[in-house]
């Protein structure tokens, strides 16, 4: 079926290809391809006739996927045109991760076609999609966690002489790729030892050491900074421009309309459209994307802080991979209903504070103090007891049990509590009750509700059970380490929308994000980290994201942050 139709034949009016003109759809152009999405119109689908192949590099027809209670892809189908960057847009648990597994073969649809280069494959693993050059940057990371940066690149790609790997050539290939692209990782490192930023980084340069053609890049802004999302982007337009097709799945609507060059949106499993990003804009997408009006921006009032929660004096942190301090004398305070933002570059010390806050990592110096009691060498356990809610920045090793069911990881630091058991004894009823209140009030989608494995759930759906389970514990400090990471813009104005409620209850929410946007629409006040230490407040009603960025950069700085602790 050509594209400018949806997947029941019907012409979506001012989208087609072949019209030359830039003004966005209107809402009348909109609404017919959502119509057309509803289920009586998928219903319609025919098969589709693959008429003239040779414009496109991979032909995804008629793919349906199906897993226990779900139908993850519905009769979707995708083209990728040649040295073109296609954006597949979706919510949460849309099926969009789903549809790029069957491609990349860790999945096997019960229906449909692929094509590459016009002639049908069949791809039963990551071997046939390597052999046919198709690469795949994962949204949970393929990782080795006790391997080296360099071993993870060139696993099963090894460069061998006489049968040994030849280290100094794939070194050298490597930091090649890593210049020529920005990605400079430590190729020495384990796993385990570096940031999530820095593992999105190793997972782009195991692709692009292996020359593939078709290049998959599933949520690979989500823990990205600024600077290095705008360095990625570049990267993208240089492959495309090289000839490479790019399909790219991202929840954030300005990087779609900057980078792709068209949009496949899918909702609930289902396609709802193709369009030219030049002839849409982010309100029309999100519209398509959720099927209503997305409010874009945080509308909160003005905050009113009461009394210190949160007191943290000359804090030092350690980083493990370094052996020095990643955290050096920083002091700052946390009132009750205000939202403090800790904003900077990524690994400028802010994984190693909130760790030290949490009880993650030691803290070496300082003192901090919760309602005015010193938690400063107080583990785990006591810290969360005390009144401290964490969403933690990396939600496979620090927020979820991916092998517990759903209903167990909503209850994982309160299941000790008289209404989930009775002498020693979990009440599974009440958890599960508990657990179903939560995925209708979060809108949690998973294949089987409470009994879902957590590893099985899409990422943005992993997210949305930890924020719940998270805020629906009602203690007074709240920290929220990238709280809307790989969220879609409706899960996110949701979430936006609970932080800002929390606050308005009394609680003290500290904010840990890298997105510009939510840190100047979210916060109330602005901390900025820069190797380790504070080197200014903000408030985001009196600042630039311009300033902001010099901040961030190490380009300016504050003798001591106004009001508050200075540190000295």
């Amino acid at each position: 079926m050509p594209d400018g139709y949806n997947t029941s034949g019907i012409k979506k009016e001012g989208m087609s290809l072949e019209n030359k003109t830039t003004r966005p759809p209107t809402d009348q152009t909109v609404k017919s391809v959502l119509d057309a999405s509803r289920p009586e119109a998928a219903a319609a689908n025919a098969p589709v006739n693959a008429g003239d192949s040779s414009d496109y590099v991979i032909e995804m027809l008629n793919i349906t996927k199906r897993f226990p209670g779900i139908i993850a892809n519905d009769n979707i189908t995708l083209r990728l045109k040649r040295g073109e960057i296609h954006a597949l847009l979706g919510e949460n648990g849309a099926g969009k991760s789903t549809l790029m597994s069957v491609l990349f073969g860790l999945y096997q649809p019960e229906e449909g076609e692929i094509r590459k280069d016009g002639k049908t494959v069949k791809i039963s693993s990551p071997n046939d999609a390597t052999a046919l050059h198709i690469g795949m940057v994962h949204q949970h990371f393929k990782l080795i966690d006790v391997f080296t940066v360099l071993d993870n690149i060139i696993l099963g790609a090894e460069d061998t002489k006489l049968g040994f790997v030849s280290r100094v050539r794939a070194r050298k290939k490597v930091k090649e790729l890593s210049e020529r692209y920005g990605l400079n990782v430590d190729l020495n490192a384990k796993i385990e030892d570096i940031t999530v930023g820095m593992q999105q980084r190793v997972e782009i340069l195991k692709m692009l050491y292996r020359d593939n053609e078709v290049l998959i890049f599933d949520e690979p802004t989500a823990v990205l900074t600024p600077q290095e999302i705008k360095e990625l982007m570049l990267i993208m337009k240089g492959l495309a421009r090289e000839g490479k097709s790019i399909l790219f799945i991202s929840h954030k609507l300005n990087e779609i309309m900057e980078v792709s060059d068209r949009v496949t949106v899918l909702r609930k499993g289902k396609y709802v459209g193709t369009v030219k990003t030049s002839e849409t804009d982010t309100v029309q997408l999100s519209r398509m994307m959720v099927g209503h009006d997305v409010q874009l921006v945080v509308d909160k009032s003005p905050a009113e802080p009461g009394e210190v929660i949160l007191d943290v004096q000359d804090m030092h942190v350690q980083s493990k991979l370094y052996k020095r301090d990643a955290v050096k004398g920083v002091s700052f305070q946390v009132r009750k209903g205000e939202i403090v933002c800790i904003a900077g570059i990524d690994g400028n010390g802010q994984t190693e504070l909130v760790g030290g806050l949490t009880g993650l990592e030691k803290c070496t110096h300082g003192k901090i103090l919760m309602n005015g009691t010193d938690i400063t060498h107080a583990p785990i356990g006591k810290r969360s007891a005390s009144g401290m809610s964490h969403i933690p920045e990396d939600r496979h090793k620090h927020g979820l049990v991916l092998d517990f069911e759903l209903e167990k990881n909503m209850v994982l630091q309160t299941f000790e509590q008289p209404r989930f058991q009775k002498l020693g004894f979990i009440k599974s009823s009440e958890v599960r009750n508990y657990c179903e209140r939560l995925i209708e009030e979060y809108d949690i989608r998973s294949s089987q509700g409470p009994v879902t494995m957590a590893r099985s759930m899409s990422g943005g759906n992993q997210q949305k059970a930890i924020i719940a389970r998270e805020i629906d514990r009602n203690e007074p400090l709240i920290i929220a380490v990238q709280p809307t990471r790989g969220l879609d813009v409706g899960a996110i104005e949701n979430i936006h929308k609970q932080l800002v409620a929390q606050r308005d209850e009394g609680k003290a929410v500290l904010l840990v994000s890298l997105e510009l946007d939510e840190v100047m629409n979210l916060s109330d006040r602005i901390l900025v980290m820069y190797e380790g230490e504070i080197v200014g407040e903000l408030d985001p009603k009196k600042t630039t994201v311009e300033e902001l960025g010099l901040y961030m950069a190490g380009a300016k700085r504050q003798a001591a942050p106004e009001g508050g602790k200075r540190n000295e």
